[in-house]
């Protein structure tokens, strides 16, 4: 499976690690290739296996999904993180995505529904639950004055409303006939005017400013 989405599971609980698994391994598009049961094993794997989606419990001993999130964060690590909780309070999720994860399902999700996930984040999509994106606006309004959407140039902004759109950089370029090359510099010049961390970040900022695709 050349082509196949490279997943690898982080939780500390053995059976919900070999159900998941179990489900994922009859999708012909999606690879399990590793398991790891805390925070730290994870990021050591993530780091050996070079994984495409992460799936990753929040609340596991020692180092917990969010540690593990920033750790991955500060080695570049460009593994995509999608969490997998049964938590369903914003402060537990809030961190997570706020640390860097794509997206969040809860552990009781369809399994079809959990494929289509995998597959969205891998895409470069982000998933948001919409109670949850209102308290990260919320959050960001503070550090994120509209003033400073006057310093991105009129490309910048067609950029920044795709992402808000839910647009991967592929699908962004095609829209825009850019190379990726050139959108992955125009995202990267957004983090750095908006002074935001990610995706994540800049997606909220856009819907909470008005900058639409």
């Amino acid at each position: 499976m050349a082509d196949a989405i490279k997943v690898l599971l982080v939780d500390d609980h053995q059976v919900v690690r070999r159900g998941l698994r179990t489900f994922l391994e009859v999708q012909d598009d999606i690879e399990v290739v590793g398991e790891a049961a805390d925070g730290a094993e994870g990021v050591a794997r993530a780091e050996e296996l070079k994984p495409d989606v992460v799936l990753m419990d929040v609340k596991m001993p020692g180092m917990d999904g969010v540690d593990a999130l920033r750790k991955l964060r500060e080695l570049a690590n460009p593994a995509r993180v999608l969490i997998v909780t049964s938590f369903t309070e914003q402060r537990t999720v809030i961190p997570a995505l706020r640390a860097g994860a794509a997206g969040y399902v809860y552990k009781d999700v369809d399994p079809d529904a959990l494929a289509g996930a995998i597959r969205s984040v891998h895409a470069g999509h982000i998933l948001l639950q919409p109670e949850v994106a209102g308290a990260l606006l919320s959050q960001e309004e503070a550090n994120s004055g509209q003033g400073r959407a006057g310093s991105l140039t009129e490309r910048e902004r067609e950029v920044l409303g795709l992402i808000a759109d839910g647009r991967s950089n592929r699908e962004i370029a095609r829209a825009l006939v850019l190379s990726e090359k050139t959108v992955k510099t125009h995202v990267s010049n957004i983090l750095m005017k908006l002074d935001l961390a990610d995706r994540t970040q800049a997606a909220l900022w856009a819907v909470r400013h008005g900058v639409t695709g």
